[in-house]
């Protein structure tokens, strides 16, 4: 059995409790060396195997996981946050299914929850956003025309980009183009629940220059939108005494916010 496990945004304990099981029965462990925190591995047993994948080719990954499966034992394969973002599991979730090797995955707790923590942060504001986009700019992995950053700052919904760093000089102008205004509150997060995680609130239009003067590179998350600082929200109805719900009925008129 070839186990998929989220490791987490960074944090060791912030991986799951199933995710910690595997990982303390694993006979062999496929971890993303580039990004997942190794205290993590510290939950593995003394005989288990460890092969760093920053280092490995999908075709080695795949062989790892042959000679683990022919000899019966078991392997996790760690991924960063949750590998259901740009994890690039599909691809070795189809070699496995043709080769019937089982597998199974368990999720994990994505940088973009990571982010939001690190920032008090609720993505989801009455009549701010209601909708979260999770998107990247494209570099050496294209990106689909009709997902362009441009069209989607058009929705003025909240937004977290990932793997973009590098290019935000040429963000910011895509987010303007697209209808963000350049005072829009923005974020960039850095290594999101790690020991040394580095949070910064800028705007849209600084967000080249708040990541050059705190040197970051890499490793970090945008988040775009006015959910991010000072916005006037409803509140939530869910929670309004004069909002009746299955379990609740109203008792009052709400004063509302």
């Amino acid at each position: 059995m070839v186990h998929f496990v989220g490791a987490g945004s960074g944090a060791a304990d912030l991986i799951t409790v199933r995710g910690k099981q595997y990982l303390e029965e694993a006979d062999v462990v496929i971890y993303a060396g580039s990004l997942v925190n190794p205290q993590i591995l510290d939950y593995t047993k003394d005989v288990c195997t460890i092969y760093n994948s920053a280092k490995m080719t999908l075709e080695d990954v795949i062989s790892v996981m042959e000679k683990a499966e022919a000899a019966g034992k078991t392997t996790v394969r760690l991924h960063t946050g949750d590998p259901c973002i740009y994890g690039a599991i599909r691809e070795q979730m189809d070699i496995l299914d043709e080769k019937k090797i089982a597998y199974d995955y368990c999720p994990g707790v994505s940088a973009f929850c990571g982010a939001a923590s690190a920032l008090n942060l609720e993505y989801t504001l009455p009549e701010i956003s209601q909708s979260v986009i999770i998107t990247r700019m494209e570099g050496r992995t294209p990106v689909p025309e009709r997902e362009s950053i441009q069209s989607f700052a058009a929705h003025h919904a909240t937004m977290v980009i990932f793997l973009s760093t590098g290019m935000l000089e040429e963000l910011s102008r895509r987010l303007i183009e697209g209808g963000y205004e350049a005072e829009t509150p923005a974020a960039i997060v850095y290594k999101a629940t790690w020991p040394d995680e580095k949070k910064f609130i800028c705007t849209v239009g600084t967000l080249a220059q708040t990541a050059k003067k705190n040197n970051i590179t890499k490793t970090a998350l945008m988040i775009i939108g006015d959910a991010v600082k000072g916005a006037k929200y409803d509140r939530s109805k869910l929670y309004d005494p004069g909002f009746t719900t299955e379990f609740r009925e109203a008792t009052s008129t709400s004063a509302g916010r």
